[in-house]
């Protein structure tokens, strides 16, 4: 008989068991990230239900400690909010009704004053009827009233979708700020008691912060709405005090494109009035776009929410890239309650009294450049050598 063969190595006994949990914890992971994404859209919705709990919770809070209930005092101030936002909707959509009825009307008048600027000018010989029939007869204009039609079902869908996120966000935002202490007990049911008092600081400090972000673009919107107001009232701009609450609103709650559909529409309406007054108003609109950015929103933004405006600036950058227009709007509460709630627990010293803390150079911080100057001028010749005195002649 040969050699017997020796047995290879037998696989370990841990090993199958370390490759079903491996590919457990791959088949957790992969559903996980796939309910994420699912679930993306109503995560966001109650991110913003949870920040305007917050903004309406001093209201709700003052309202119960008069003996009102939480629950009609959330709803009478949500429905306060609903109340104002319905009812300056409806005046904005019938002014802007009229005057795009009215631009309809006066558009012959306005093209045959383009015309006629058009043909002194430049020595042409245009006439409106060949203009709206080549407009009439033109590819582009079928091709625009094709896919206006089919894209009325898509418009139909996304008006849908908005007030059904509307209504998640109501929701959600009532039972936050109804329910407030319930859930502040149940969170802190689920932690030590010293955990307890650091998470009840946390909520207060984003009550207050979330409060003061929405005052500042509340005063903001206040200072815009009131600048706009005497520009329209003296170029006598038809409703000039809708137009200015509406560029006040727009502008300040409405993240990253605001500034562009507030200065729009009254762009729009002094159109019709004179196409100069458009020109004015842009101008108007520019300037103190600059004079808001530069001078008014970081004092007030830094004054309010407590933070620097570069952070502020930063805040809203980076939530914009992370949420969008979400983002962007509940950057600058988040980022100002988690700076005062760190804050609180960071150690700091005193800071030493040199003169470099100042921006100044201490002794001996000159450049080099000029301390070579001064060497070169002290060695010329007849210069005194430093520590010896002059000697006069006797």
């Amino acid at each position: 008989m040969g050699p017997a063969v020796a047995p290879g190595p037998r696989m370990p006994r841990w090993l199958p068991r370390a490759m079903v949990l491996a590919f457990t914890l791959f088949g957790v992971f992969q559903l996980g990230s796939w309910a994420f994404h699912q679930l993306t859209g109503l995560l966001i919705n109650v991110l913003i239900a949870f920040f305007l709990a917050l903004a309406v919770e001093p209201a709700v809070s003052w309202m119960a400690a008069r003996g009102v209930r939480r629950g009609l005092g959330t709803f009478l101030v949500i429905l306060g909010i609903l109340v104002v936002g319905a009812g300056f909707v409806t005046l904005l959509g019938s002014m802007l009704a009229g005057q795009i009825v009215k631009i309809v009307e006066d558009f012959p008048d306005y093209l045959d004053s383009v015309i006629n600027w058009v043909n002194a000018h430049f020595d042409t010989e245009l006439r409106r009827v060949d203009i709206q029939e080549g407009l009439l007869r033109s590819d582009w204009l079928r091709n625009y009233v094709q896919n206006s039609a089919t894209g009325v079902l898509d418009v139909s869908a996304q008006v849908l979708g908005g007030l059904f996120q509307l209504l998640t966000v109501g929701l959600f935002s009532f039972y936050f700020a109804a329910d407030g202490p319930r859930l502040r007990r149940t969170v802190c049911s689920l932690l030590p008691p010293a955990r307890q008092a650091e998470v009840l600081r946390a909520w207060e400090i984003a009550v207050n912060k979330t409060g003061g972000y929405l005052y500042s673009r509340g005063l903001m919107a206040l200072v815009s709405g009131l600048a706009h107001y005497v520009l329209l009232e003296l170029l006598e701009v038809p409703y000039a005090p809708v137009l200015a609450v509406w560029v006040g609103l727009v502008s300040q709650f409405i993240p990253t494109i605001g500034t562009y559909l507030a200065g729009a529409l009254p762009m729009l309406i002094a159109f019709t009035v004179d196409p100069w007054y458009a020109l004015w108003v842009l101008i108007f609109v520019v300037f103190y776009q600059q004079f808001e950015n530069y001078v008014l929103q970081p004092k007030l933004t830094s004054k309010t929410v407590d933070i620097h405006p570069a952070v502020a600036f930063g805040s809203v950058v980076a939530g914009t890239a992370l949420l969008g227009a979400v983002g962007a709007l509940i950057a600058i509460p988040a980022v100002a309650t988690l700076q005062a709630f760190l804050g609180a627990y960071v150690k700091r010293y005193d800071v030493t009294d040199d003169p470099r803390v100042h921006g100044h150079r201490g002794p001996g911080g000159a450049p080099r450049a000029l301390t070579r100057i001064r060497r070169a001028w002290a060695r010329r010749p007849g210069a005194a050598r430093p520590g010896k005195e002059e000697t006069g002649a006797s």
